[in-house]
């Protein structure tokens, strides 16, 4: 079973990966934040907005730096920031009720999530087995989420197990790493899978499909995905955005599927569902009550061999009338029942009679 720590951290968790969309502009990125952090308030949701660190100077080859021709390395250079600039940002994510978050892609970077005490740590699908920075970011004891586009089984079991020896809170993200991604490309039955193969830890969905916000939503909270990830943009200052990343009216509309299909889903799948009063007041208005075939007698004895001599069923079934759900043995008449009346609670002894929850119940079911 999925243990609490982790429900209370990755349930109903969506992360809003704010990527390099700053373009290494504190202002941007602040108005990324705020847009988004109105849009989660709105939509009363558990949000997390998350940053990419990378320790730019050590993290390209001095070769290789200002190379034009790799877009990595371009947009890396292009979209760096300093610590005191990633601080603001951060506060701002705080400020607008968001929990602040970040995937870093170096050991140094894991360091930086140290400094601003970060409560939890992603590590991409392009690091699912990058085992130096996998020992770094384990050693911080913090909550991580991992994203498994690309990875094979043995990767996952390996990573998996990796966390779980160290007793570290671990979420699992279904991701498929293609930017953008088709709907026939989103394999949302792997959330079947990663459920069946993981069932101790939350499974979420990392997704970046482009033609709607709201039909992956409702199929992988019905499939059991319980946290969510997209990259998100603002159309602002002429900047081309993504077709992969989520606009805030889009966020709005993804977040509005979430609580349908919560709404739709219902409560938890380990155990059975409440049964409310008004499906049980309906349910009741369709059962068939007990109706005497002829006279009887004070004295008469209820038996389920012959009671389909002596009684007959039909609706309605009325206030205090025994139903076919309750067909006896032994019990017997203490009033006498006339042929076409209805045999209630009150013609007959016996624990429905006699036990005060019952009969209260019988009592108040029916027409």
């Amino acid at each position: 079973m999925i243990s609490q720590r982790d429900k209370e951290l990755f349930e109903n968790l969506f992360v809003l990966e704010l990527a390099n969309n700053h373009w290494g502009k504190v202002d941007r990125g602040l108005k990324i934040i705020r847009d988004f952090g109105t849009v989660v308030r709105y939509n009363n949701i558990k949000a997390a907005i998350k940053l990419q660190f990378r320790d730019v100077d050590n993290f390209i080859h001095p070769e290789f730096k200002g190379n034009q021709e790799s877009r990595y390395i371009k947009k890396t250079e292009a979209t760096k920031l300093s610590k005191e600039e990633f601080s603001r940002l951060l506060e701002e994510v705080k400020n607008v009720g968001c929990i602040p978050m970040s995937t870093p892609f170096d050991e140094a970077s894991v360091d930086l999530c140290v400094d601003f005490d970060l409560p939890i740590i992603k590590v991409a699908s392009s690091d699912m087995n990058d085992w130096p920075l996998l020992e770094k970011i384990a050693s911080t004891r913090k909550p991580v989420i991992i994203s498994t586009g690309g990875a094979s089984e043995k990767d996952l079991d390996d990573v998996v197990r990796f966390f779980e020896k160290r007793n570290i809170p671990l979420g699992i993200n279904h991701c498929v790493s293609l930017y953008p991604s088709e709907d026939d490309e989103l394999n949302l039955n792997q959330i079947d899978y990663l459920r069946s193969r993981f069932p101790n830890h939350v499974i979420g969905l990392s997704t970046h499909e482009y033609h709607d916000w709201r039909s992956s939503m409702l199929i992988s909270y019905g499939k059991g995905a319980r946290s969510w990830e997209r990259h998100i943009d603002i159309n602002y200052e002429g900047v081309p955005v993504s077709n992969y990343c989520t606009l805030p009216e889009q966020a709005d509309e993804w977040f509005k599927a979430f609580h349908k299909a919560a709404e739709m889903c219902g409560g938890p799948s380990d155990a059975r569902r409440v049964i409310s009063k008004k499906e049980i007041e309906y349910l009741d208005a369709l059962v068939r009550g007990a109706y005497a075939k002829r006279d009887l007698e004070v004295g008469y004895i209820l038996n389920s061999d012959t009671f389909v001599k002596d009684f007959y069923l039909a609706i309605p079934l009325l206030k205090g009338q025994l139903s076919c759900r309750e067909v006896m043995n032994g019990e017997k008449l203490t009033k006498p029942l006339k042929a076409n009346g209805a045999l209630t609670i009150n013609h007959i002894d016996g624990p429905y009679a006699e036990n005060p929850t019952l009969k209260e119940l019988i009592l108040k079911r029916g027409a």
